[in-house]
Parts: C-alpha cells; sequence; structure tokens
C-alpha cells in the first residue's frame, strides 16, 4: 500500500503519476487533479480538458484568455 500525497489514504489501489521528472502517488483521480491540473489564471478553475496557454499562463478556454488580454488564443473544436 502506498499514502496519498495529497489526502494521506494509505490505499491498496493508489497508483502513481510520472510527470516533469518527478513521481507522484495519489489514491484518487481528484486527488491526481488537484495536486497537477494548472488553474485558470482568469476563473481559478482547474483545467482537465485541453485548455490554453501561452507564454506560460494557463487559461480554461479562449474566452477567459481574452478576459487576460491574450486575444490570439482561440477555442479547438
Amino acid at each position: 500500500m502506498a499514502e496519498c500525497e495529497v489526502c494521506q489514504n494509505d490505499y491498496a489501489m493508489s497508483f502513481e503519476v510520472r510527470t516533469a521528472g518527478e513521481v507522484h502517488v495519489f489514491d484518487s483521480f481528484e486527488c491526481a487533479a488537484h495536486k497537477l491540473a494548472p488553474i485558470c489564471e482568469h476563473c481559478q478553475c482547474r483545467i482537465l480538458g485541453h485548455g490554453l496557454e501561452s507564454q506560460g499562463h494557463f487559461y480554461c478556454c479562449a474566452h477567459c484568455a481574452r478576459m487576460q488580454g491574450r486575444a490570439e488564443l482561440v477555442d479547438h473544436a
């Protein structure tokens, strides 16, 4: 068993996520998203889909990007 790094639950079905050269241990996708998903710089929601990125700034959608002055970003359909 391994302990989730977010909620500290010691769970037999925990899993590892490897990203950016680091290994993280979680007991649920919810904890993984809480720890790893970027946050929209406009509305502060967790970006669980593709989102948008410009010069190191993350947005959940083109609307939020425009609200922060990033008019060049568009949603992909």
